[in-house]
């Protein structure tokens, strides 16, 4: 078990403005990229490679963008063929 007075000082080691971590079951957890490292033997493993990165989500960011992206040729090519 990790104790709280460690957890209040460890830090995200792949974040550079090093977010704090959150215990998960036998993870620590980046509160900002949301990596997850494991705690082996009472020991967290804070090692970038030793980290299981989060599944990449779909952000609406790239779904707005789709459609602005099909939207824009749409206008442009009705204003082209005018």
């Amino acid at each position: 078990m990790v104790s709280e007075e460690l957890l209040a000082i460890l830090a995200c080691p792949a974040c550079d403005d090093r977010p704090p971590l959150k215990l998960e079951g036998e993870f620590l957890v980046c509160t900002k990229c949301g990596r997850k490292y494991p705690i082996v033997d009472d020991i967290p493993h804070l090692l970038v490679e030793e980290a299981i990165e989060p599944p990449p989500s779909p952000s609406p960011a790239s779904g707005g963008g789709n459609h602005v992206a099909g939207t824009s040729p749409a206008s442009g090519g009705g204003n082209g063929g005018k």
